[in-house]
């Protein structure tokens, strides 16, 4: 199958299975910001990031290795499964073991981050459970997704957004069981997805209790060690803010930045569509990589930019639609985390030449650089400048480590990216941000006047992305009729 061809076929069945999985469960906002008030889904939050935080913990950031490793043809992929399998739950176990030495001298932090230390252990074992459900999902999806079975990757997104609605109903507005409703929801969510998984998919015959080629177990962790420090270093750079909002500010203003983290979403929403299928693409595809990654990348760009400037058009209007009035305020702190996104999402397409490439080290460099610059900033930003502070601290971030990587991933794939494009776009969003965030006389005029000019000024660039895609496919059927 043609390159592009396959790119886009990739990208329409990801897209049927983000679509279920993260919009409509994206549309239970409502529901969250009515059945938790402020100061509860602020803590929520924090509950879930601290999940988030021990997963490339607990799993030796293994998953990252799953999807690269599992995709090399000369490389047994029940070698990548068991690996994956048995980090995972070593990982676990020590977890628990751990958990009764450190969790007394948590104190003074949860008092810091306004969390009830009662609150939290009772919680731990909810925190457990989802860290193993998620790391066990994650290991099935990413397995399933190297193997190539996209479709079944999709049915897997539609089912498990079912139960996810299914249980968030259960467990919020039925039994009214609060921040523990909320996390006991995702983990019997991502329970039913592992069964579903392993057995549709047959993983069972992949399972090796013993013989498992110990040059592969390097290989694989010898990758993804380095890019333990690696996640952790994002993990700071996305979330230590929330955290930093709480100590600054409490946790019913970061109940309020959470949501509003929520809109740009939509934005990551569309690039995640793409980048699970560009990076099977990226992997796989060897000869013209240079002018390939070029097309991909300018479309791509494009569709960011255009997504994102009417995200901040209409950023009242859908934070109206998604959360109750308490939360309403949450409108003005968007349209900086909006443009933060784009770059985070430019960061992220650089970051798959890395992975093609298998230089761990360097992506956790440019991470570990973005970590220390957003820290130092929001500490400077946040008690001055109250949470925006948090997002305007994101975006200089973003920005420094994406023009770091476009050097660095010169030497290995040299895409010729059209910088002046790419700063007048940035322009353009960032003037629409200004004009949104201090509602300037006549603004909505504005704001429809620079989305219809950034459209203008990228549409092309899509068109062009499908063109090639039709024109490639157009000419292959001519060839097979001759």
């Amino acid at each position: 199958m043609d390159k592009y061809k396959k790119l886009i076929s990739n990208t329409i069945i990801f897209a049927i299975s983000t679509f279920s999985s993260k919009v409509l469960v994206f549309l239970l906002m409502p529901l969250y910001t009515r059945v938790l008030d402020t100061s509860a889904y602020g803590v929520t939050d924090l509950l879930m990031n601290t999940g988030n935080l021990l997963l490339p913990l607990v799993t030796l950031g293994v998953v990252n290795a799953i999807i690269r490793f599992g995709l090399d043809r000369e490389i047994d992929k029940a070698d990548v499964f068991s690996t994956g399998l048995r980090t995972i739950l070593l990982g676990f176990l020590i977890l628990v073991v751990a958990e009764p030495f450190i969790v007394p001298y948590m104190g003074p932090v949860l008092s810091l981050l306004d969390i009830q230390e009662d609150m939290f252990v009772q919680n731990i074992i909810l925190i457990d459970a989802f860290v193993l459900m998620s790391s066990m999902r994650s290991l099935c999806s990413q397995f399933i997704r190297a193997r190539g079975l996209v479709r079944l990757f999709a049915v897997d997104g539609i089912l498990s957004t079912v139960t996810t609605i299914f249980f968030t109903v259960l467990f919020l507005v039925w039994l009214q069981m609060g921040v523990a409703g909320y996390i006991l929801a995702t983990i019997c969510a991502d329970f039913l997805s592992v069964i579903f998984l392993f057995t549709t998919g047959r993983l069972h015959r992949f399972l090796k209790l013993r013989g498992i080629s110990r040059g592969v177990s390097g290989r694989m962790l010898r990758y993804c060690v380095p890019l333990i420090p690696n996640t952790i270093c994002w993990w700071i750079t996305n979330t230590s803010s929330r955290y930093m909002v709480v100590a600054f500010l409490g946790s019913s203003y970061n109940g309020i930045f959470a949501a509003a983290n929520k809109v740009p979403a939509l934005i990551i929403l569309v690039s995640g569509i793409f980048m699970d299928a560009w990076q099977m693409s990226a992997v796989t595809e060897e000869k013209g990589r240079n002018k390939f990654f070029t097309r991909v990348f300018r479309s791509y760009n494009a569709l960011i930019f255009m997504t994102a400037a009417f995200v901040i058009m209409f950023a009242k209007l859908i934070t109206k639609i998604l959360v109750a009035p308490a939360y309403y305020e949450a409108w003005s702190f968007i349209p900086l985390l909006v443009v933060s996104t784009v770059f985070t999402c430019m960061v992220n397409f650089l970051g798959s030449i890395y992975m093609v490439e298998k230089k761990s080290m360097h992506s956790l460099a440019t991470a570990v650089l973005g970590a220390v610059i957003n820290v130092v900033l929001c500490l400077v930003w946040i008690p001055s400048l109250g949470v925006n502070g948090a997002a305007l601290a994101s975006l200089v971030t973003y920005v420094a480590v994406f023009l770091v990587r476009a050097v660095d991933t010169r030497r290995y794939i040299r895409m010729n990216i059209s910088y002046l494009r790419l700063v007048v776009n940035a322009v353009l969003l960032i003037g629409q941000a200004v004009l949104m965030i201090f509602e300037v006389p006549f603004w909505p005029v504005w704001q429809a006047l620079l989305t219809a000019l950034m459209v203008l000024l990228n549409f092309k660039e899509v068109l062009e992305g499908v063109r090639k895609i039709v024109s490639r496919r157009s000419s292959k059927k001519a060839g097979s009729r001759a």
